[in-house]
């Protein structure tokens, strides 16, 4: 008896993309060579709403070749949400993420796709040597993140990597597993753990057009969820830090007491020492309840249990693969 099975794609290529018609074309000459080396293939382009014509270029693709797919979102949910919907609806035995500006070699991808099953790895990063065309404020921003993140959160992120990576279905199953809404996929990798490698590359300047995601707050942003996401330092640094100016307020105020009992120091009404301890402890008090509701947001989205993406469904095409059969006796 003849029998479909229901996954054979080798590899799924999850590709976020707002506003870029101008690189479509070149993205697709140049990985499609490379992913049919590897074997069955799926593009998914994963949309926020654009408005130049991207998501008809797409659909002019996806005429051609039913290997090409296009999810689009409700509304611009930003570039990790549009991520997740690609990771969390492929179908591949393994997924790549990959940006659609050709600033990371679509090339790199057959490298990392034998680097996997030769070390038998489940996750493969591509890590950057060097980083044309990017200022040196986003450098800057990177490094002090990675810094951050790998020394005081529970997880460790490659620093000089970003989403560019290959991932086992194993990884990808269990991704999508996680609830969260503020979805960080460098920081959920990590977490998720599995042996993982890396392979290290030069990376290009965006091919055309500027960068639509990931501007400078969009960085910040990015940043931010990984520093509060995967870690309670910043709590913990908020109650030593109130500590010590406590403390500190103690001692002063010990210090005034003596002298003025002891050694019959006058003090006018208003002392600078007064004032100085004052504002320290109010500043304090108003640094612990911003990281306080920041976590306490956090925790409120998450009750809320909100999607962290919305599809427009009239408007997605999946990719239809050729149906594999085997024959059962």
């Amino acid at each position: 008896m003849d029998e479909p099975v229901e996954n054979m794609t080798d590899i799924s290529i999850i590709v976020p993309v707002y506003n870029e018609v101008q690189n479509i074309d070149l993205f697709l000459d140049r990985i499609e060579p490379i992913v049919t080396e590897i074997g069955k293939y799926e593009i998914l382009f994963c949309m926020d709403p654009s408005i130049d014509g991207t998501e008809e270029l797409i659909k002019e693709h996806i005429k051609r070749s039913n290997r090409i797919g296009l999810i689009c979102m409700s509304r611009r949910f930003g570039q990790p949400a549009a991520v997740m919907s690609g990771v969390k609806l492929c179908s591949g035995n393994t997924c790549v993420v990959i940006d659609v500006d050709l600033q990371d070699p679509p090339e790199l991808i057959l490298n990392l796709y034998q680097y996997m099953q030769v070390h038998s790895l489940d996750v493969v990063y591509a890590k950057r040597k060097s980083r044309k065309g990017e200022t040196w404020i986003k450098r800057m921003i990177s490094y002090i993140g990675y810094k951050l993140i790998n020394n005081i959160s529970d997880v460790n992120i490659p620093r000089d990597t970003g989403d560019f990576r290959i991932m086992s279905r194993r990884v990808v199953d269990e991704l999508c597993k996680l609830k969260e809404t503020n979805g960080f996929l460098r920081g959920l990798v990590a977490f998720v753990g599995f042996e993982q490698g890396f392979i290290e590359y030069d990376r290009d300047k965006r091919h055309d057009g500027s960068g639509k995601y990931n501007r400078f707050f969009g960085s910040l942003k990015i940043a931010f969820n990984g520093l509060v996401g995967f870690s309670i330092f910043l709590l913990s640094f908020v109650f030593a830090l109130g500590l010590l100016v406590f403390v500190l307020a103690v001692i002063g105020a010990a210090s005034i007491f003596i002298s003025k009992v002891f050694l019959s120091t006058t003090y006018p009404l208003g002392t600078p020492t007064l004032i100085i301890i004052v504002l320290l402890m109010g500043g304090m008090q108003l640094i612990a309840i911003g990281i306080l509701g920041e976590y306490i947001g956090r925790i409120y989205d998450e009750v809320k249990q909100r999607p962290t993406f919305i599809i427009d469904e009239k408007r997605v095409i999946l990719p239809q693969p050729d149906q594999y059969v085997i024959e059962r006796n």
